[in-house]
């Protein structure tokens, strides 16, 4: 049995406001194996993205030093031992997203984890998000991929790495805008993965079209279709940007999920707001269908070298922050309008007879000095 859970989140001024968060998730825990439990024992329990420590580096647009030295966590850490100490009491595993420093990899980075603690309350896996919104200025390892290639090496599974368990099956993790990528989860499923844990998306990809969930269930469940593995996603809850806020904002619009190997859904809850989404995870099933089956058993198929050369030309520049300071909105909307120029150039992307202006970056207040990360502080002032 995998439970995801939704909680409410308060917006982080510095690192002991976590406490705030972890004590909403330890009553979520709580709530959720003593009301799931009764079905069948909870093995999986999954926190959504931000549910531990919020997204104020992205609402603020706070200098990425800043925010990795005054906001985030270590792993392991005081916030990870409350987890280690839940999973040892539920004998459960525990997956969760935080944004945290790794100072072995790159000092003054934070980077957007995503960890599994095991029922022994040790932390068994960690992986870093690899394709970030363009509002969020976390380092991931294509922006140092350099020094991350010098560590880990270059193959898939320093990228996507598996955690093989003796019990639940093996598990991969990838955090939300990773999830808009189809290589994402073909890399974790060609690296073994039978259950792929993938936490929270926003409005609108949450409520487009005419079904509940919208493109992120749409594609959860093909990502389960096409690669013979279950998808768990529990969606972020209604977010405090700061302590001023009289009503939290619902940034995720719910739809937490289970899919199973096949693409059907599990299970499935439309509110986001304190609540959980639970279902049966069948890996022993899993496992039968891949090797029983010669039709919908798609990656079987895969006819690999005629894709080689797809990727040869790179898009996203690598290294971008190895040698300074990951850049703020404003400047790194540049980045991505050179991407956009760059696949015009290369015939991928054709340009429209007519030109206008594109998506920019608008600060939440005209007056930059109000904008600026020292005056938003004061927002969590006693």
């Amino acid at each position: 049995m995998a439970v995801g859970l939704s909680t409410v989140v308060h917006g982080i001024g510095e690192r002991r406001h976590i406490g705030r968060n972890l004590d909403i998730i330890e009553d979520a825990i709580h709530a959720a194996v003593s009301t799931i439990g009764i079905n069948m024992p909870v093995k999986f329990i999954t926190l959504a993205e931000g549910a531990l420590t919020g997204f104020t580096d992205e609402i603020f647009d706070i200098p990425h030093v800043t925010a990795a030295r005054e906001l985030f966590i270590d792993i392991p850490g005081p916030e990870t031992e409350r987890l280690s100490a839940l999973a040892r009491h539920y004998k459960t595993y525990i997956a969760v997203q935080c944004k945290a420093r790794w100072p072995e990899v790159m000092p003054d980075r934070f980077f957007n984890n995503m960890i599994v603690i095991s029922p022994e309350g040790e932390i068994v896996h960690r992986a870093a998000k690899n394709h970030l919104w363009c509002r969020e200025r976390s380092c991931t390892p294509h922006d140092i991929y350099d020094r991350w290639v010098e560590l880990f090496g270059s193959g898939i599974d320093a990228f996507y790495p598996v955690l093989r368990t003796p019990d639940i099956g093996n598990i991969g993790t990838i955090c939300c805008s990773d999830g808009e990528y189809p290589e994402a989860v073909r890399a974790l499923a060609l690296n073994g993965a039978e259950v792929v844990y993938r936490p929270s998306e926003a409005v609108p990809m949450t409520q487009t079209g005419p079904d509940a969930g919208g493109t992120w269930l749409l594609q959860n469940r093909a990502h389960a279709h096409f690669n013979s593995l279950y998808m768990i996603c529990p969606n972020v809850g209604p977010v405090y940007a700061h302590p001023a806020m009289e009503h939290p904002f619902d940034i995720g619009g719910g739809n937490s999920h289970i899919i199973d190997y096949q693409g059907n859904v599990v299970a499935h809850t439309s509110s986001g707001n304190n609540t959980l989404v639970a279902g049966i995870v069948d890996v022993e099933a899993l496992r039968q269908f891949r090797v029983m089956n010669l039709n919908s058993n798609w990656m079987k198929d895969l006819r690999t070298e005629i894709f080689q050369q797809m990727y040869e030309k790179p898009i996203h520049p690598a290294n971008l922050w190895l040698k300074q300071e990951p850049a703020q909105h404003a400047e790194v909307d540049e980045v991505y309008r050179d991407n956009i120029r760059r696949l015009i150039e290369r015939g991928a992307f054709t340009p429209p007879a007519n030109s206008f202006e594109g998506a920019r970056y608008i600060p939440a207040s005209n007056d930059l000095a109000a904008s600026a990360w020292a005056t938003a502080r004061k927002l969590w002032d006693e």
